[in-house]
């Protein structure tokens, strides 16, 4: 397909535009919050208490395997249609949440969530560039992570609220005034820039088919691996195995494809696929804080609920924040340094963690989530932002597509490896000690945390200290993530960006 050259806008964007942006941004981040706080209330409802962890890892792979697909077609037929597209479907898929009888019905409506989500998630990044020149661009795109920081304070108060007075099923229904907000407004007021005409080959739903079997493959191993059954089990290495002959089998089709929906290029160009590189180990590493922060919060320094969310979100405070100001560093310095800058702090704080003493005092956590969110601000915001400038209108949204999809995955095999090393510190140190009440089977740790008053003091005290010494180590684990993203950037990518010059 020959390039199509875009007119670039006059002037800012109308507010309308940015505004509908921000609303399918704010679908997005708000829908996993919103909804893993009404997750008591749903297994009472319709039961499946066995499988509810399937409404968000469907979710996840539905996200993930269609962000390349995505990507594409909009390369291809333009964003708003993707866009379009992806609103409905998310509004769809939400009323079908809502209607749901029963667990299984409600994990296969998320996965149809998951479908318009992943259009959402691509699209609004892409058109976030499209839309503002590259002066203007990290404002943009500081109010979508200002959007996400928000979503995540917010939304586990208000799917609280919304599950306790008025029922789980409006957890999905809050959605439908805001996608049905930001429909229309896309549809009415978004204008893309004027393209020259260029020679569209066919569509490769061949690669779009096999790029969405291997990653759901993938994914559903690494999800599944070491909790459904153990990782050296057969239907673990049948999966892997699987995954493997058709990552081969999508190489071979995407390299006889007219116009792949993955074309190697994303690969074969330093800049793109360093930052892929560093973007996955990004999402490897966000695990540690993200995910097994609030149980550190909980389990460790004994908070609540509440405490342990406030610990959490200082990260999601100090990263908006630092990402507005990043332009500043980056203007002097270049994409690739500023990132390297953010990265080397963010695996410092990262290790200083492990130092962290035991028994430690709430603020000691706080302050290394508050410098941890500063840091990545840096990283993250100069990679996008930087790869966004170094393609054309007719490339961009595969790039951007493939820097969200490597960090996803990064996610999905970091809560793999991290979940095991959280796994197998816990069994070592529970093996070392005969302590009455004290549980010998990670099964049952879950249960002994949530009610530490059924052990008695010198049990609860050493598992308190078992829980330590696992998120201690997969803070480590998340270091050694950081400074492998660190010598990607230094190593592989250039130190000054190929910026077009149409974006300079």
């Amino acid at each position: 397909m020959e390039a199509e050259a875009a007119v670039p806008l006059q002037g800012r964007p109308p507010a309308k535009v940015v505004a509908s942006l921000m609303l399918c941004m704010a679908l997005v981040a708000l829908d996993t919050t919103i909804v893993s706080t009404a997750v008591p209330q749903i297994v009472g409802d319709i039961g499946g208490f066995s499988v509810f962890s399937w409404l968000f890892s469907g979710y996840l792979l539905a996200v993930t395997v269609t962000l390349p697909v995505y990507g594409k077609l909009s390369d291809t037929f333009g964003r708003k249609p993707v866009l379009v597209f992806g609103t409905a479907l998310f509004l769809v898929g939400s009323l079908l949440c809502a209607s749901a009888w029963d667990m299984g019905a409600l994990i296969a409506f998320r996965i149809v969530q998951g479908l318009g989500g992943g259009a959402l998630q691509s699209t609004v990044q892409t058109l976030a560039a499209d839309l503002y020149p590259l002066r203007d661009r990290p404002r943009i795109q500081a109010r979508m992570t200002t959007v996400w920081a928000s979503c995540a304070l917010i939304g586990p108060a208000l799917g609280g609220v919304i599950a306790g007075y008025a029922g789980w099923r409006w957890t999905f229904l809050v959605n439908v005034p805001m996608a049905g907000l930001a429909l229309w407004l896309t549809v009415r007021h978004l204008v893309e820039p004027r393209r020259s005409p260029g020679r569209r080959g066919p569509v490769d739903w061949a690669g779009a088919l096999g790029i969405f079997a291997c990653g759901g493959l993938l994914l559903f191993a690494l999800v599944q691996g070491g909790v459904a059954w153990p990782w050296l089990s057969a239907p673990s290495l049948g999966l892997l195995g699987a995954s493997a002959v058709l990552a081969g089998v999508v190489v071979r089709v995407e390299r006889r494809a007219a116009d792949p929906i993955l074309p190697g290029w994303v690969w074969r160009r330093r800049t793109i696929a360093a930052v892929n590189l560093a973007m996955g180990a990004l999402g490897l590493l966000m695990v540690a804080p993200m995910v097994f922060m609030p149980t550190y919060a909980q389990s460790v320094l004994g908070l609540g609920p509440v405490g342990a969310g406030l610990v959490t979100g200082l990260m999601t405070l100090s990263w908006p924040l630092s990402a507005a100001v990043c332009q500043h560093v980056y203007r002097r310095i270049g994409f690739r340094d500023t990132a390297a800058l953010g990265m080397g702090l963010a695996a410092a704080v990262l290790f200083a963690f492990t130092f962290v003493p035991y028994p430690a005092r709430a603020w000691q956590p706080a302050v290394v989530m508050l410098l941890l969110g500063a840091a990545l601000g840096l990283f993250q915001l100069p990679l996008v932002v930087g790869v966004q400038s170094t393609v054309g209108w007719a490339e961009r949204g595969t790039a951007t597509a493939s820097v969200l999809f490597c960090r996803t995955v990064g996610q999905a095999v970091g809560a793999a490896l991290m979940g095991a090393v959280a796994n197998a510190t816990v069994a070592a140190r529970l093996g070392r000690e005969h302590l009455p009440g004290l549980p010998h089977r990670l099964d049952d740790v879950s249960r002994a945390l949530a009610a530490p008053g059924s052990l008695s003091r010198a049990a609860s005290e050493h598992l308190r200290g078992a829980v330590a010494a696992a998120v201690h180590h997969i803070f480590l684990g998340a270091a050694f993530a950081g400074v492998a993203a660190l010598l990607v950037l230094l190593l592989v990518a250039p130190r000054r960006f190929p910026v077009l010059p149409e974006h300079e």
